[in-house]
């Protein structure tokens, strides 16, 4: 009966891996403004994400500028100038500033009935370029109001369903993971053989953190197939990624802690049997 509550146990642990660095993630990472802000920002030197930027912008100033037959001209050199400006620390502050503004719309859309799309509100850059542009000189720049741009990088036909997994794995915040350590040391105290409980306990540990893993790519892939024509796929990706880094390397940490115990365990054992 003991190695049967064990091994019930134990493949309780590994169903709630994934579910505990889930809820951990949505309450302490994608619900905190300074961990947002820090997963987004090497995104500023992402290329997919910086062409839609520039795009973007260059667009948007364009079109409060009336240069008349030098409409062209004008546009092409707000587009190389806004390519010059991603590359500088003044670009990296300015997407940063962005984000975290663009933090409380997120949760917004994820706790609230408005929105459907994740955006992120260029103005900051916008600024930025504008000073930049003024300071250098570059005719009609002083013309440029103060303007905003939001840029859509994720659209969801079904939020509603997403938000209230959000909600439920806030509340679950750092108790679904405490519950998952509490199962598995129960899981080795019932068992009648506890070193080969030591042992099955890190291999349903590493079991979690590959479904974890498995989730989280294939996620990924039906968040991007599911996104609408005029969204950019590779952009969209870099921020998914961005987004979800935490789960990849706490996949990658459980796994190595459930292996390395079940090795440590199991070796422990065919050395105390050596005569």
């Amino acid at each position: 009966m003991r190695t049967i509550l064990s091994a019930v146990l134990i493949v309780l642990v590994a169903l709630l891996v994934p579910a505990s660095a889930v809820a951990y993630w949505a309450d302490r990472e994608l619900g905190d403004a300074d961990r947002y802000t820090a997963a987004m920002s090497p995104l500023a030197a992402d290329p997919a994400v910086q062409g839609v930027v520039v795009t973007q912008v260059t667009r948007a100033l364009a079109g409060q500028i009336d240069a008349g037959p030098f409409q062209g001209g004008v546009e092409a050199l707000l587009g190389e100038a806004m390519h010059s400006f991603t590359g500088t620390p003044a670009y990296r502050t300015a997407w940063d500033a962005a984000n975290r503004a663009a933090h409380a719309a997120f949760l917004e859309a994820l706790t609230t009935g408005h929105g459907d799309a994740v955006t992120i509100d260029l103005a900051p850059v916008i600024a930025q370029v504008k000073g930049e542009l003024v300071a250098d000189g570059v005719p009609f720049a002083d013309r440029i109001p103060e303007t905003h741009v939001s840029v859509k990088v994720m659209e969801y036909d079904g939020l509603g369903a997403l938000r209230k997994g959000f909600r439920m794995l806030q509340v679950a915040g750092i108790w679904l993971p405490l519950l998952t350590l509490v199962l598995a040391a129960a899981a080795i105290a019932v068992a009648v053989h506890r070193r080969r409980a030591v042992v099955a306990t890190g291999l349903g540990l590493a079991a979690g953190a590959v479904l974890l893993w498995i989730a989280v790519a294939l996620c990924r892939r039906l968040t991007l197939d599911d996104l609408p024509a005029d969204i950019d796929r590779a952009a969209a990706g870099a921020v998914y990624d961005a987004l979800t880094a935490f789960l990849r390397t706490t996949a990658w940490v459980v796994l190595a802690v459930g292996l390395v115990a079940a090795l440590a365990a199991w070796l422990t054992g065919r050395l105390r049997r050596t005569p």
